[in-house]
């Protein structure tokens, strides 16, 4: 499972969420089985839906994220619900691509400069809200900044990463968003700036030890934070056999007549890997009610 902390300043112009993804990001690796730079890049870009599903007000309320760049990975899609639980897939899971030259994988040219970063928001309304800015940098947390400050206006600073063993395994994945209100004071803004230039990266302070609540609070230090929330999050799929069936049922009417033709339609959720299986007589009935 993974971990959620959400904390706020004193005077509640700053609210800072940071999460403990490494068993999310784990769950990603055993279920799609992706190349190390690809267990990076979708590991932090489920952390960040994560995160910012975990903003969201309504119990109902869900949020998808989808970025799509010029790198072989193509498109990488994560959904979450306003819990934090997340669920994610891409277009291409095995991508190999030589280190940069600090060492670190290269991120950036496995999902592209050129492309956009799309956030849907389904918060119970007739239409859902759509946002969508160019991405930045491909490194992920440079992009959903962008969009914060393009898209919904909000100060905002990201932090993600994703540590892979030699042996594809998850080390540590995690992350953090903090965000301003429109009425944060300058010395608040000019606190949160030191405390953010003396963090080490999300991953190191993982590794020494630091929970998520440590992380939150260190970005808000000095200004008297306190935690408002703490909750346990995981990868979690929704899928099921009526879901699908539901979703064969609103195919056209061509499309159900071509199925038919099988005696078997296997159907793979991009989510989980999970296969369900109809038979012909089970398409003619679908069929049969369009």
């Amino acid at each position: 499972m993974g971990r959620i902390v959400r904390a706020i300043s004193k005077d509640a112009s700053a609210v800072c969420s940071a999460i403990d993804g490494t068993d999310i990001v784990a769950e990603i690796e055993r279920i799609h089985k992706p190349s190390a730079v690809v267990t990076a890049a979708l590991g932090r870009l489920t952390l960040g839906t994560s995160l910012i599903g975990f903003g969201l007000k309504d119990k109902d309320d869900s949020v998808t994220v989808k970025i799509k760049g010029s790198g072989p990975i193509g498109s990488m899609t994560a959904v979450s619900d306003s819990f934090g639980n997340v669920k994610s897939y891409a277009d291409e899971y095995i991508v190999e691509l030589p280190l940069r030259q600090d060492g670190k994988l290269n991120v950036g040219t496995a999902v592209g400069k050129n492309g956009t970063v799309t956030v849907i928001k389904d918060l119970g309304l007739k239409e859902p809200y759509i946002g969508q800015v160019e991405l930045k940098s491909g490194e992920i947390a440079e992009d959903l900044t962008e969009y914060f400050a393009v898209s919904e206006q909000i100060p905002t600073v990201c932090a993600l990463g994703v540590l892979v063993n030699p042996d594809l395994t998850v080390k540590r994945a995690g992350g953090f968003i903090l965000q301003l209100l429109p009425f944060a004071p300058e010395d608040c803004i000019s606190v949160i700036e030191k405390n953010i230039a003396a963090m080490p990266s999300v991953t190191t302070m993982l590794d020494l030890g630091l929970s998520a609540e440590n992380i939150a609070m260190n970005a808000l230090k000095g200004l008297e934070p306190n935690v408002l929330d703490d909750f346990e999050v995981n990868y979690r799929c929704d899928c099921s056999r009526e879901r699908t069936e539901r979703i064969l049922a609103s195919l056209s009417k061509e499309d159900i007549k071509s199925l038919a033709e099988d005696e078997i339609t296997e159907v793979k959720c991009h989510f989980c890997d999970k296969v369900y299986h109809f038979t012909k007589d089970e398409i003619i009935a679908i069929q049969n009610r369009k």
